[in-house]
């Protein structure tokens, strides 16, 4: 093309395509077919395609492939997920493990093996630093074939127990001389288990003062007995301690056999792992149960029970019969799959590979682009262009750092002692204004060529 050395085409082409001849401008159509000769402003597109060169030649992604969509990007985007993957399982057989290992020291409701917070195992530890050895039964036979004059026998939920059994555990009382414990018997059981005592329905007030002569109560002072049951009775020789609204919430009563008696307590407070450093809970709770060295923790099964019973019994929901130890798995599990989701939540999902329809030439990007440009009117942005670009290769043939290239001080000095023509503005071409048309684009890139010869081969 006229004006223009064979150095810069040279230059426009290896800009414009990679190692294997194809384009960089992927989105770039195709010259149409049959279009020969040179169209009017010819120059001014082939100037113009050199900027265009010059300032996709360093920003373009890799010609024929889509951005982010190499093999080894798509290997990177598998071994995450494998990763992530390989963590959620690990979390999953952890929680798994954990609720397992766990439900064995999760037995529920005033058992004294459960370190729960309704669990009674803070008493038994207590009653077993004492001496006293705690059995922990689930049937009435069981507990009535374990009692006697050494004994202190617990039932936990008398109200559960079918006839039957309240008749076992009734004989069980008469013929001992030992201890009974009732944990807050209703109408339903006292009938069997402890005649001639009523209910006088609910204590309003937790804590109560003991207003006795019951030494153990004495000693024990203020406790959590009410928020239960209060109990009326006319039993000779009953002793009523705890008193809410002018009924006992502790009634201590005689047997038939000498030695023996029997304890209803209203409320199951002062056996709770969560309340019995409370006030005097725990005096009153090791002297109720720790008078004999034996004790019997009647815990009564579902086969102890009556069909018809159970109305001191409510209906207990899904995830209340659910293991704590499992609850904690789910919970886990839950929040690892929320941490997961919020991790790839933050990605636009893998990417894809897409090969391109066509492979255009280097020539024809050029002259495509350089038509844009010049319907655009880009002469600003072709010049800014053609002359960074030629700064830089100048920087590089005269020693100048390349932070410095774009400083007038630094390079048009060390430009001009390479010079060995006439006198030229080389800070005008270098730095100068915009061209004011096409033609003068054209002059500028033809100046700009002349003046890198020059300094190559002087």
């Amino acid at each position: 093309m006229p004006g223009r050395s064979p150095q810069g085409a040279e230059r426009t082409a290896a800009a414009l395509s990679d190692p294997e001849g194809r384009s960089a401008a992927e989105e770039t159509p195709r010259r149409a077919p049959g279009t020969t000769g040179t169209a009017p402003g010819a120059a001014t597109a082939a100037a113009t395609a050199t900027a265009t060169a010059t300032a996709t030649a360093t920003d373009a992604p890799s010609p024929g492939r889509a951005p982010g969509t190499g093999p080894g990007t798509i290997r990177r985007a598998t071994r995450r997920v494998r990763l992530t993957a390989a963590v959620l399982a690990v979390l999953a057989a952890g929680a798994v493990i954990l609720a397992v290992l766990n439900s064995g020291t999760r037995h529920g409701h005033l058992d004294p093996r459960s370190a729960d917070p309704t669990g009674s195992r803070a008493v038994a530890e207590l009653l077993k630093e004492r001496g006293v050895t705690t059995r922990v039964v689930t049937t009435a036979r069981e507990a009535a074939d374990a009692t006697g004059p050494r004994t202190t026998l617990l039932v936990t939920e008398p109200d559960l127990l079918g006839a039957t059994q309240r008749s076992v555990i009734r004989s069980a009382i008469d013929l001992s001389g030992g201890r009974t414990v009732l944990l807050a018997p209703g109408d339903t059981s006292l009938s069997d288990l402890s005649p001639g005592v009523r209910t006088e329905g609910d204590a309003t007030t937790d804590d109560l003062d003991p207003r006795c002569t019951l030494p153990a109560a004495g000693s024990a002072g203020r406790a959590g007995t009410g928020g239960g049951l209060r109990y009326g009775t006319a039993v000779p020789g009953a002793t009523a301690c705890y008193p809410s609204g002018g009924h006992p919430t502790l009634l201590v009563l005689p047997t038939g056999t000498t030695g023996g008696d029997t304890v209803l307590l209203g409320s199951e407070t002062i056996l709770l792992n969560e309340s019995l450093a409370e006030e005097g809970n725990a005096s009153l709770a090791l002297q109720l149960l720790g008078s004999r060295p034996d004790l019997v923790w009647y815990l009564p099964s579902l086969a102890d029970s009556d069909a018809g019973t159970g109305s001191g019994a409510e209906d207990k929901t899904f995830m209340e019969l659910v293991p704590a130890g499992w609850s904690w798995a789910l919970l886990q599990l839950f929040l690892a799959a929320v941490l997961a989701a919020l991790w790839r939540a933050r990605r636009l999902g893998p990417l894809v590979t897409e090969k391109l329809p066509v492979v255009i030439r280097a020539s024809e990007t050029t002259e495509g682009r350089a038509r844009l440009y010049r319907k655009a009117g880009a002469r600003d942005r072709a010049a800014t262009v053609l002359r960074a670009a030629t700064r830089e290769r100048l920087a590089a043939l005269v020693g100048v750092p390349p932070t410095r290239a774009h400083e007038p001080a630094a390079l048009v000095p060390a430009v001009s002692a390479r010079l060995t023509g006439g006198p030229r503005d080389v800070t005008a071409l270098l730095f100068g204004t915009t061209p004011s048309d096409d033609a003068a684009l054209v002059a500028l890139a033809d100046h700009l060529d002349a003046l890198e010869r020059e300094v190559r081969t002087s």
